[in-house]
């Protein structure tokens, strides 16, 4: 392929995500409004007019943030790449540092502390003027600017050495680097799966024993029934951030936690609490997280072999903006393929959904039996009343987008079991 084909193909690609991004975008807001002024009819009993149109609301902010923040990330890709972005970092830093590993890790460091500057003021607004105008921030700009930084900190501490790794492989490792960096990859993934839970979110939230002998042992008793083996329950202060309520198990092995927000318990009653857990245990006993995993795994390493393939190929390199003689050709190679490689992806976004549809399906139902069924349609009501997620949201984008069916669907199946 030539270059100049590339560059139009590339092009062609990112308007047209842009384009169907916007699409739907106007669509979601146009249909959630619509149905803004009437609370869907299985829903009357339970949830308010007024929480109906916040839900609605809160919605159509969102999404019109959401659509703020891709056209920025498109002009920021562009800038990046066919504007020659990219070129010009690679040639101030070569003139700072010279050539070698020095330069290619600056130049992945450089590019990501860029991004994340695109990023932070959308993170701003949205924790500290669309969350709070909904009533659900909780965060300090203080608390804001500690994370930013612990984050910060934390990816250069992991992800340096792990750019380091992949960068000696690329350049040392001969013909087959790219099957021995998947291999790291994969160990990394998985050492990250145990050291999450115990070592990393700790820096960001307290996590204190569950301390309700009662739900504990309701706990416990489901987790007996349900043949699932915790390392411990745990209760994160989430409330000091924000107002969602959540639940969720986390860990691979002997580190596997179950983790309930504050906000959740304080919802919720222990049967409604329970039922929500049996859905995230049935995740784990009908083994969606180990197919899930599996999937990752094996596009991991058909997208490996691609970047070893394009990293040899002129015209890649040329085709988005970059000298393929740079000095740092493996960095930008890395680089190049982390930027382009979700505008070629995007339009397959509706089949992970499929997939995480069925899987959330499944774990209704196994939820549904071994608790009641009724129970998980009131908790699954207060958390969308409390979350303020729209009940009505547009078809075609929730089939696109939503890793979870809508509202109206979930409940009805859970019914009608």
């Amino acid at each position: 392929m030539s270059p100049s084909a590339f560059s139009i193909v590339f092009l062609f690609f990112l308007l047209t995500m842009l384009a169907v991004r916007f699409w739907l975008g106007v669509r979601h807001i146009r249909h959630v409004r619509a149905h803004r002024e009437t609370v869907p009819a299985q829903f009357a009993a339970s949830i308010s007019l007024e929480a109906h149109r916040k839900a609605a609301d809160y919605t159509i902010a969102k999404t019109r943030l959401g659509l703020a923040e891709r056209f920025v990330e498109g002009a920021a890709l562009l800038g990046f790449t066919l504007l020659g972005g990219l070129q010009l970092l690679h040639d101030w830093l070569f003139g700072l540092a010279g050539g070698g590993m020095a330069l290619q890790l600056g130049l992945l460091a450089v590019c990501a502390c860029i991004s994340g500057a695109v990023e932070m003021p959308f993170g701003y607004y949205r924790q500290f003027v669309l969350e709070q105008a909904f009533g659900f921030n909780r965060m300090t700009p203080k608390l804001f600017w500690i994370d930013l930084f612990k984050g910060a900190m934390l990816g250069a501490v992991i992800g340096l050495p792990l750019a380091w790794v992949l960068l000696v492989l690329m350049g040392k490792a001969g013909v087959l680097w790219w099957l021995y960096a998947w291999l790291c990859w994969v160990a990394f993934q998985l050492g990250m799966l145990v050291l999450y839970p115990t070592v990393i979110a700790p820096l960001f939230n307290k996590f204190t024993p569950l301390s309700d002998d009662a739900l504990r042992s309701r706990i416990e008793d489901l987790m007996q029934r349900t043949g699932f083996a915790s390392k411990g329950l745990f209760v994160m202060d989430g409330s000091k951030r924000s107002a969602h309520g959540n639940a969720y198990f986390s860990g691979f092995g002997a580190a596997k936690r179950i983790v309930f927000f504050d906000t959740l318990i304080e919802r919720l009653a222990p049967p409604e609490i329970e039922a929500v857990l049996a859905h995230e245990l049935g995740h784990f006993r009908l083994r969606h997280i180990i197919k899930r995993m599996a999937l990752m795994f094996l596009l991991s390493l058909l997208f490996f072999a691609l970047l070893g393939y394009l990293k040899a190929q002129p015209w890649f390199y040329a085709g988005l903006g970059v000298n393929p003689h740079n000095a740092s050709t493996d960095a930008m190679a890395l680089l190049l393929f982390v930027l382009v490689m979700p505008v070629f992806t995007f339009f397959g976004s509706p089949l992970a959904s499929i997939s995480s549809r069925r899987h959330e399906y499944e774990a209704d139902a196994f939820a549904a039996e071994h608790t009641k069924a009724q129970d998980l349609v009131t908790a699954l009501v207060k958390m969308y009343e409390d979350n303020a997620s729209t009940l009505t949201p547009d078809p075609l984008y929730s089939a696109f987008y939503d890793s979870h069916p809508p509202a109206s669907l979930r409940v009805d199946k859970l019914l009608s079991a």
